[in-house]
Order: C-alpha cells, then structure tokens, then sequence
C-alpha cells in the first residue's frame, strides 16, 4: 500500500486545516459582491463527493476528476464525483452510488479511508461532505454521458506546483471576483472543487514533509 494511505486513514482522525484551507481558493469580491456564506441553514441538503485516490505506474498518487455535462447543475465545471444523498443513505454510501452512476466506479474496489471537512454550497444549499477513497491500481471508467463529459486523473504532486494556479478577475453575478484557479484543463478548476482539493492537498504537504 503506497505511504500516503496509511498516513490518511490517522491524520483525518485528527483537528484538519478546515475553512483556513478552504477560503484560500474561494473567491474574493472586488467591488461589492458578496463574501462567499460558510455557514449552513438549519434546512440544508446533504451531499458527498469522492476523493478518489490511486498510484499510477510509477507509484505516484493521483486522483479521479469529471467534467460535468452542461444540462446539470454546475454544468461544464470540473468536480469530484457525488450528489445529493438519499433518504437513509450514509455520505459514504452516497459518495460511492454516485461515483458508480457517473463514472461506473464499482464500490467494491474502494477502500474508504475517512472524511475532510464538510463545505457549504449556497447556490444548491447543499452541505458537502468529501470522502477520501483508495483503490490500489487505476479504474476503468465507464461515463453516464447524462452527467458526465469527461473523466481524467491528475498526479496529486502536479496540484501543489505554484505555476499551476493563476488567478484572475471574472464576472460572477453582476460583480467582479478575483478567482484562484488551477489551470490543468482546457476547463479550470475553481470554487467549490476547488476548495475542498486545497484543505486535502493541505494534507497532502504535511506527508511529503513528513517524508523530507
């Protein structure tokens, strides 16, 4: 088993980065729009994504990305597999359905080895809950072409190099946001996706110090 698991499944037991990690890839409102809200409603959904780790051929981890359809929320945006979870569903069963529906994941080849923190996403009231998974060698994905475009992976060592983030000011509803992004796609990675991916690479830094 690659080094970076077993340090997983201990280090998610403890206190984790958070909201620090997370607002650092949040975007930022220039002239007037709104901070992004952290904090949930009482009547929120609950959803959960799947962080879904694996070693290549040369032993190094990467993790599984989508590119959502465009007729689906969120439509042409990259993100983690997941969704809405279902009346008596664990977020740890609806983490693994969902990567099964979207990208034909079987659960039975993940390992789950825990949870980051949960992000509150205002746009779908939804509270989301990423879960962390192993498999010990690449899947074959099989894409519900009806919410999926896409499916890649990248080397999780490639998401901690500087030069892969740019930042820019967009229009986002009305107002101009300056907007961290990762730029490994023709499609960036940014917002919500973007900030669960920075407290877990947060992670990420701690083992590969641990290691130096």
């Amino acid at each position: 088993m690659h080094q970076l698991i077993p340090f997983l499944e201990q280090r998610l037991s403890q206190s984790l980065p958070g909201k620090k990690a997370q607002i650092e890839m949040a975007p930022e409102p220039v002239d007037g729009g709104e901070i992004r809200e952290m904090e949930p409603p009482p009547e929120v959904n609950k959803s959960s994504v799947l962080i879904l780790l694996f070693p290549n051929e040369d032993d190094e981890m990467e993790l599984v990305l989508t590119l959502r359809s465009h007729d689906i929320d969120h439509g042409g945006q990259i993100s983690f597999p997941g969704g809405r979870a279902e009346k008596g569903e664990s977020l740890h069963q609806t983490a693994l359905r969902e990567a099964k529906e979207e990208i034909g994941i079987s659960p039975d080849i993940v390992t789950i080895i825990g949870e980051i923190s949960e992000l509150y996403v205002s746009h779908s009231n939804n509270l989301v809950t990423p879960v962390v998974g192993f498999t010990d060698r690449r899947p074959e994905f099989e894409i519900n072409p009806t919410e999926v475009e896409e499916v890649f992976a990248v080397e999780l060592h490639s998401l901690l190099h500087k030069k892969n983030i740019t930042v820019e000011d967009w229009d986002l509803h009305s107002y101009t946001y300056r907007v961290p992004y990762w730029n490994l796609h023709q499609v960036p990675l940014w917002g919500a996706t973007a900030m669960m991916l920075n407290e877990f690479l947060d992670l990420y830094r701690e083992f590969k110090n641990k290691k130096s």
